[in-house]
């Protein structure tokens, strides 16, 4: 609402008004335009049109724009007064809750927004002779998302708004003036991640990495080509601190300082797929986004990789420089940013695993120019180093990692005791693909585009209700358990998960269809010889696989039958795949590379009633071809997540399972 400016009551009658009315409601703050005063309300045409005490003030009515353009496009003075709203109302998480650690261009523990929940003592730098306060204003834009995960949102509300989770920043950028040697960066990540750890060794935390770089193969005078997504130095060395060792890297790849222990703590890492950032008049961006490749070190098996996807497709609002502008991607669509592993070999993981959040670009009429007004971009914090006002946008797969990074927290503070593994296979699990997404899909059962769009999008978009909460038609399991992979060159363990849901109640159903989806998530360790980058058997310790037992198959029948696919697999030869209903990605991609494995299976519930049986098995990696160095004496560590839904049926699946002793059984076979 405008309000014309007459008495200097104006705001005063119309508070009084949403007091006395029913589900109208005021935002905090009011804004002064010289003769006008503007106020953000909710309410309906028939309640506005009985405010009789407040219509003599009311100039004019807009629709009103998003929280980030409203707030990105005012003073300093302006925002200096929504943030100290917005302070008023916040309650920042203790020192002992876990943290976003944002590996980036510096942080900025002045900044009034963040300061509650960055202590100086947390900023850290990868160099010790580099300032830990970030100059740049990146750090702090992509700590503003950690934190908040959607300022705008946080300003529209007029409640309380509670954080649990905090942040820490560390340097890893060096100062503008210089740069550092792409060949480096693993061993500067390596140094730079023991800084937090020393400095708050108990804490929970997650590390938020929106710095990438063209993928380029490390040389190592081998004649083979280097194949794109290949592991670099860079990720290798994600991988390995994510297992929870110390490491360096040097000429024959990494170093590892430590020995392998069970107890380590794991790290998880989310890591930009990295940005697209100029467009050729007339090209289609999903087709660009598939000529792109993710940028190192987003190809890391260990980390939880991230794109973009944008639900900004208004111009309502942009500046009159944009008339006759569009957002270039639709609704629910891949960000125009975001680049995807279409053009990496399959012989290396899909990338990303995720999407968020990542803003739009608007195109010109003629289609030649392109730019990225505040009304396509999202909201943040400004580092005050570089500028007075406090509020900025930013937007890109940088963002959409930032985002992630606050979600993976949130999962942390719900649950202290899940692993780094359980927290991204929750992510992951949580994710789904939108409508505009789906649309994309051709007729039949073909798995191949399915795999491509897969390549495009990740799983989806995750959501965080879906990740920490079952629903009473979905139903959730999830189980933490270490298996030993191998013994003297051979396959050692398969666990076999009797799962606890209600066969009866899925029997009742008959033939409603219901969907089952398994997520199955793991860490490998990285082969620490470059040599052994170049397949990838031979770059990873292990791998793991799910599979379910078949309705007709007694349990030992099931057991004959892992057996003979895990020998299978073990030896690299095809297995066929006679499954009843439908498996969405198939076992060919669950045999796909990677320590990240998802897929969904839809058919009658009466025939999921009686497939209460899941298996994960090894095969074969680098600790199998050298027993002298195999560690699966210590264990290898999986998160399973299996999830029942039953969509459109008035039944409750939650509840009977709640009844039951709360364990899983897990059996363990030795071969």
């Amino acid at each position: 609402m405008w309000l014309r400016t007459r008495d200097g009551h104006e705001v005063e009658r119309l508070r009084a008004f949403a007091r006395q009315t029913d589900g109208v409601q005021l935002g905090r703050q009011s804004l002064g335009f010289g003769d006008r005063t503007v106020v953000l309300v909710h309410a309906t045409a028939e309640q506005l049109a009985s405010a009789i005490d407040v219509l003599d003030d009311l100039a004019e009515l807009r629709r009103p724009h998003q929280p980030t353009q409203f707030l990105a496009d005012h003073h300093a003075v302006d925002q200096h007064e929504w943030v100290e709203e917005l302070i008023g109302r916040l309650t920042s998480a203790g020192p002992d809750a876990p943290a976003v650690c944002v590996v980036d261009t510096g942080g900025s523990p002045g900044h009034p927004l963040l300061s509650a929940s960055l202590a100086e003592e947390d900023c850290h730098a990868a160099d010790p002779n580099w300032s830990v306060l970030d100059h740049e204003g990146h750090g702090t834009e992509m700590a503003g998302l950690a934190l908040y995960r959607d300022l705008g949102a946080a300003f529209e509300v007029n409640g309380p708004v509670r954080l649990r989770h905090r942040l820490e920043s560390l340097r890893l950028l060096p100062p503008s003036s210089t740069q550092n040697d792409h060949n480096q960066y693993g061993a500067i990540t390596a140094a730079g991640t023991s800084r937090p750890e020393i400095q708050a060794p108990d804490r929970r935390r997650v590390y938020s990495m929106a710095i990438t770089a063209p993928w380029r193969a490390d040389v190592d005078g081998q004649s083979a080509e280097p194949v794109l997504g290949q592991p670099t130095s860079w990720s290798a060395t994600l991988d390995a601190l994510a297992t929870g060792r110390s490491v360096v890297t040097d000429a024959d790849g990494l170093v590892y300082l430590d020995e392998p222990d069970a107890d380590a703590g794991r790290r998880l890492f989310v890591v930009s797929a990295g940005n697209i950032g100029t467009w050729a008049p007339g090209e289609e961006h999903l087709i660009r986004s598939e000529l792109e490749p993710v940028e190192d070190p987003s190809q890391a098996w260990n980390v939880l990789t991230v794109g973009a996807n944008t639900e900004l497709d208004s111009m309502t609002g942009a500046p009159a420089a944009f008339d006759g502008w569009r957002a270039w991607a639709p609704r629910g669509e891949l960000s125009p940013f975001s680049r995807t592993s279409v053009p990496t070999s399959p012989r290396w993981p899909a990338k990303p695993d995720v999407v968020l959040e990542g803003g739009n670009v608007a195109v010109s009429p003629d289609g030649t120019t392109f730019d990225t007004p505040d009304n396509l971009r999202l909201l943040t914090t400004n580092a005050p180093l570089i500028s007075t006002r406090l509020l900025t946008t930013t937007h890109a797969t940088s963002a959409a990692t930032a985002q992630a990074s606050a979600l993976a927290a949130a999962v942390m503070a719900e649950y202290p005791a899940l692993w780094p593994e359980t927290v991204r296979a929750l992510i992951v699990h949580s994710a789904e693909w939108t409508d505009a997404m789906r649309a994309h899909l051709p007729a039949g059962t073909g798995k191949r585009p399915r795999i491509n769009l897969l390549r495009r999008y990740g799983t989806g978009v995750p959501d965080l209700g879906r990740a920490l909460h079952s629903a009473t038609d979905a139903l959730t399991l999830l189980v933490q358990d270490v298996i030993h992979p191998f013994a003297r060159g051979a396959m050692r363990e398969i666990h076999y998960h009797e799962l606890p849901w209600p066969s009866d109640v899925l029997a009742d159903l008959g033939e409603a269809q219901v969907r089952l989806k398994v997520t199955l998530s793991y860490f490998i360790e990285p082969n620490p010889g470059r040599r052994g980058w170049r397949r990838r058997y031979s770059y990873s310790s292990h791998g793991l696989r799910f599979d379910l037992r078949r309705p007709t198959e007694s349990n030992a029948e099931f057991e004959k039958r892992i057996n003979q696919l895990a020998l299978a697999e073990d030896e690299q030869r095809p297995t066929p795949n006679d499954e009843t209903g439908e498996w969405f990605f198939g076992t060919g991609h669950r045999r796909a590379p990677g320590s990240l494995h998802s897929d969904f299976w839809t058919g009658n519930a009466a025939d999921l009633a009686s497939r209460g049986m899941l298996a994960v098995f090894p095969v074969t990696g680098w600790w199998k071809e050298n027993p002298a160095r195999d560690h699966s004496d210590h264990g290898a560590r999986y998160a399973l997540v299996v999830s029942v839904e039953t969509p459109g049926q008035d039944v409750d699946v939650w509840t009977p399972v709640a009844q039951q002793i709360g364990v899983p059984t897990v059996i363990i076979t030795e071969t």
